[in-house]
């Protein structure tokens, strides 16, 4: 706890018996020091067992005191025992400023017992007075020290604790079997084990819209745990008591910076795996420019096409054979009026207002697709086919061609 500034004489001698006469009191001081940090905050008391405070007090500042007299040259052994106080002190979860506390409780007892051993002698109270500086340097020193290894174990426990966390998540989004995962992940993840989940999978592009997007959709009904992957971002969304998945929807909408897949409802951790592919087949639903979440519960019949791509070019080609022969000028205009038509409900008039076009023009237009498919809108099972038939052109690889 002392400085290195090189003394000699009787200054020197008279520094070294004050300090050599202060070891001698260590263990009285020891007890003070714990009495005055217990009464300071009880978080002292709950960090480690009495008897192991007192004998890490003890060799502190035991070392402290003998580092005051001990040669320039020496290894500063006050500093090493700060740096290895500051480890422990950081894994056993004691605040920082507390253990700041610490150390300069303990330099104004060492301080106040050495002004206490010159005895009221002016000569030994002079020497200590020339020597406040170093010591107190010294203390600021040990606290530093101690502080600054503080502060690099907590940031790698941190580093550790949030690479657990996210093995845990990842295995979650997985859904690898194994024992005790959604127990263990609902105590690392702070989340309840069983209750209502859901999972979004968004494909975000920049980094700003990310962080921008994370903020918007803060809420205190739900709890968003985010976890960024290569091409997307997936989120498990945990639903707020009375919280539905049409909620979630309301609070994404508008909010979104790229398009994404949102799963069904699932009623705990153990099924996210299932959730999150899902999602990811929501995701797939959506097609190139759209710009808004998509929920799977309500594209169902576009599921079904795209689950099944082998089928799905099938269903492309055994519907849409002669029009994929067409001019892709003329081909792009026909399936721009059958998706218009479909989008306004069958109405010729509405599909004409947002074509901006006549409406014979949209009959025309569709008695055209209807020879080219040989089928007929009025029938059912034909606008089925001709309906998914147009979802899987539009969401293969050669729509965008068109």
């Amino acid at each position: 706890m002392g400085g290195r500034k090189h003394r000699t004489g009787q200054d020197w001698k008279l520094l070294r018996e004050a300090c050599t006469t202060l070891l001698d009191r260590v263990p009285e001081l020891v007890d003070e020091h714990l009495r005055q940090l217990f009464a300071y905050s009880d978080v002292y008391a709950r960090v480690l067992p009495y008897d192991a405070q007192w004998r890490e007090a003890e060799e502190a500042i035991r070392i402290g005191v003998e580092t005051i007299t001990a040669p320039r040259e020496a290894p500063r052994r006050d500093l090493a025992y700060a740096e290895e106080a500051g480890r422990r002190r950081a894994g056993q979860g004691l605040p920082l400023d507390l253990l700041v506390h610490a150390y300069r409780n303990a330099g104004y007892l060492v301080w106040d017992a050495l002004m206490e051993s010159a005895g009221g002698e002016p000569e030994r109270l002079k020497v200590l007075m020339r020597s406040a500086t170093m010591v107190w340097a010294a203390v600021d020193a040990q606290a530093a020290a101690a502080s600054e290894a503080y502060r690099a174990t907590e940031l790698e426990l941190r580093r550790r604790t949030d690479e657990q966390m996210q093995a845990l998540l990842d295995a979650l989004l997985e859904g690898r079997p194994a024992p005790g995962l959604a127990a263990r992940a609902a105590a690392g993840l702070d989340l309840p084990e069983h209750g209502p989940y859901a999972v979004l999978v968004l494909r975000v592009e920049r980094r700003d819209s990310r962080e921008t997007f994370h903020r918007r959709v803060q809420d205190p009904d739900f709890r968003f745990v985010w976890r960024m992957r290569a091409d997307c971002e997936v989120a498990v969304v945990a639903l707020g008591a009375g919280r539905t998945l049409d909620d979630v929807a309301v609070l994404l909408d508008g909010r979104c910076p790229g398009p994404g897949g949102l799963s069904p409802v699932v009623r705990g951790l153990g099924e996210l795996g299932h959730a999150r592919r899902l999602a990811e087949l929501a995701l797939r639903t959506c097609p190139p420019d759209t710009t808004g979440v998509v929920r799977l519960d309500q594209r169902m019949p576009t599921a079904l096409v795209v689950s099944q791509p082998d089928l799905a070019q099938r269903l492309v080609s055994g519907v849409f054979g002669e029009l994929l022969a067409l001019e892709p000028a003329d081909r792009a205009v026909l399936l721009e009026t059958l998706d218009a038509w479909l989008a306004c409900e069958g109405s010729a008039g509405r599909a004409a207002g947002r074509l901006y076009c006549h409406r014979n023009t949209v009959f025309n237009r569709l008695r055209r697709l209807e020879q080219l498919t040989a089928r007929s809108l009025s029938r059912p099972r034909d606008l089925m086919e001709m309906t998914l038939a147009l979802d899987a052109y539009r969401l293969s690889s050669g729509a965008g061609t068109s």
